[in-house]
């Protein structure tokens, strides 16, 4: 049986009725347990990402941690780019707009580099278990060196040879 178009049409109507009530009975459903979870956890608005925080409780923001990361130009919207490379997207259209790139210069490259810090290295102290008496040792980690095996089979004790 052939169906017209305006039944069709009233079966499309239909079925997009039953598809927004089950979809709001789903929706209801997600808001619930949402809502069990904000409760659970104490959750804020700010951790939702809605609103604004405290300064107190503020955490550093996605911006403030490019600067720590060294990027040359952020927005204020947690964007960040290092300087190389080709321009991203978000840096092009503010340009585009009529900013500058004075603009977008972060506090972290604006200050003058950090001198590089040399990393010294304490000695540790010996840590040799073993020792023979012609200049040989052995720390007991790894397999044991060749003057060690020779000189256990030749009757000595780990007892002889310790350092």
């Amino acid at each position: 049986m052939t169906q017209t178009y305006s039944q069709l049409q009233k079966k499309i109507a239909m079925l997009q009725r039953q598809a927004d009530a089950l979809r709001d009975k789903e929706i209801s459903g997600v808001i619930s347990r949402i809502k069990v979870a904000i409760d659970h956890y104490g959750l804020t608005a700010h951790q939702l990402g809605f609103g604004a925080a405290p300064a107190a409780a503020r955490k550093p923001s996605t911006a403030d941690a490019a600067s720590a990361k060294g990027a040359k130009y952020i927005d204020g919207n947690g964007n960040s780019w290092s300087g190389r490379g080709p321009r991203p997207h978000w840096l092009r259209d503010a340009l585009a707009s009529g900013r500058s790139l004075d603009e977008f210069v972060s506090g972290a490259s604006a200050a003058p580099a950090a001198k590089a810090k040399t990393r010294k290295f304490k000695r540790r102290p010996s840590s040799v278990l073993y020792r023979d008496g012609s200049g040989n040792s052995w720390t007991g980690r790894g397999p044991q060196p060749r003057w060690m095996k020779e000189a256990l089979a030749s009757g000595k004790t780990l007892e002889d040879l310790k350092g």
